[in-house]
């Protein structure tokens, strides 16, 4: 393997080659005897920076661009171009030597809850591997791929964009066989000029698809058409679902409870029932993908369907922590990795879902939404009428782009307005209360997930 990993890398090998490489990191911190580091030059550091920490800790050695070899005691691979390029290689050469099946997932909202149902499905079928977390970007892909084994059935990766054109170079490191994108919503609207221009950039998924490769695409967004035509200009055959009445994955009935989904489907005729078990409406529509990519790979759905049931919500979307007040139980909602117009509603929609116990409230933590452009201030604002429906009693606010909401507020749901969601942190703890149900949802730039950690330990169970 060491050979085959110096020889990807395009790189000279300055000192003695390592006996193995066992895998590859680009963080110093959490690196493993035996891994390469690959020095990557990131938004706020450089990994250069940081090789000689990384060869201390046991790395087997260090990928680095040329002009900027460090002094060190351990094995360098230099490269002419850049310690990035050199892992886009690795990656590729890693995709290379996969000869199972690939499949890619795109989409405004849902990537990361579709990749994670995908990886929990396909591991009970054979050997299957996916990125950690939202590795979904420049460096998080080639980062996966360059991880995964060569014996491995499923490759499952998460492609993500807020610029067009982003995700066109990833596609093509990855070459699924099915690429599926969950949906197409006014997000990152700072960076494009409107919403056809988002679908065309998720579109852009299919220009790295296999020969022969199939699109699974919701039937019930505004934007399948477009998204059927790009994908059929590439040769993909389409694989629709959702509720819309011509979707070859038909969402029939669905019963909505607090901690899952019990879901009727037809598969082209064939009557398809299983429990989802995570909650929420989305999280459903999630799940008719994760069927329809595994009815086209062949798999048996009846070995397929049981493991949707084992489905929890991935962390900082939706996970819940029952933690305890002092005079009796509540419940947190954490949506605290990031948010948009769609998942905002989602997770508005999912409090309204839940029942308090006792006398307890439904209570809406909700901060700024990031990169909408002009349209921020107007997507703000239109969170009332979800707020409405979701019988919030009361809400708390945070973020300069939530002031206005709070004056649309009736007075009484109005919790707290802060301008940084740190300032809710101590008004929270005095205010929730035994029984209660509280959701908290905001882009990751709010800083909101801070807040979550603070109460849960604040109000950690006792052992």
């Amino acid at each position: 393997m060491t050979e085959d990993f110096l020889a990807a890398s395009g790189g000279r090998l300055h000192g003695e080659p390592p006996a193995v490489v066992t895998g590859v990191s680009i963080d110093s911190r959490s690196i493993k005897p035996g891994e390469a580091f690959v020095a990557i030059r990131g938004e706020n550091r450089d990994g250069h920076e940081f090789v000689a920490l990384a060869l201390k800790a046991g790395a087997a050695l260090a990928i680095v661009a040329e002009g900027r070899v460090p002094t060190s005691d351990g094995p360098l691979l230099v490269v002419r171009d850049d310690p990035l390029a050199a892992l886009q290689r690795i990656g590729a050469a890693a995709r290379g030597r996969m000869h199972g099946s690939v499949i890619g997932v795109t989409g405004s909202v849902g990537k990361t809850g579709t990749k994670e149902m995908l990886r929990l499905v396909f591991s009970g079928i054979g050997p299957t591997h996916a990125p950690v977390g939202s590795f979904n970007n420049q460096w998080g892909v080639p980062l996966t791929l360059a991880r995964m084994p060569g014996k491995t059935r499923f490759g499952i990766f998460e492609l993500g964009m807020n610029h067009a054109g982003e995700i066109r170079p990833l596609v093509k490191l990855v070459r699924p066989h099915v690429a599926i994108v969950t949906t197409v919503e006014p997000v990152h609207l700072a960076y494009f000029d409107d919403e056809a221009g988002i679908a065309a950039a998720k579109a852009e998924i299919f220009e790295g698809l296999e020969p022969g490769g199939v699109a699974v695409l919701n039937r019930d967004n505004s934007w399948f058409g477009l998204l059927a035509e790009r994908a059929e200009a590439h040769g993909a055959r389409i694989v629709s679902f959702g509720a819309h009445e011509a979707a070859d994955i038909r969402l029939e009935k669905v019963i909505l409870d607090e901690v899952g989904s019990s879901i009727d489907a037809a598969l082209r005729g064939e009557k398809l029932s299983y429990r989802l078990g995570a909650p929420g409406r989305h999280l459903v529509q999630n799940s008719l993908a994760v069927v329809a990519a595994a009815h086209v790979l062949g798999l048996d759905l009846q070995r397929v369907l049981p493991a949707l049931e084992k489905f929890r919500a991935p962390k900082g979307r939706g996970e819940r922590f029952h933690l305890m007040h002092a005079a009796g139980g509540f419940t947190l909602i954490d949506e605290s990795y990031n948010a948009n117009p769609a998942s905002m509603r989602a997770a508005l929609a999912l409090l309204g879902q839940s029942e308090p116990a006792r006398r307890g409230r439904r209570i809406a933590v909700l901060g700024d939404m990031l990169e909408l452009g002009v349209n921020s201030p107007a997507e703000h604002v239109a969170l009332a009428g979800p707020i409405e429906e979701s019988a919030a009693d009361l809400v708390f606010l945070a973020g300069p782009m939530m002031a206005d909401l709070w004056q649309r507020l009736p007075q009484r749901r109005r919790g707290a307005y802060a301008g940084t969601a740190a300032e809710l942190e101590s008004i929270l703890a005095k205010t929730i209360g035994p029984g209660d149900v509280v959701m908290m949802k905001a882009s990751l730039g709010t800083r909101l997930g801070p807040v979550v950690e603070a109460l849960k330990h604040r109000f950690s169970a006792p052992a």
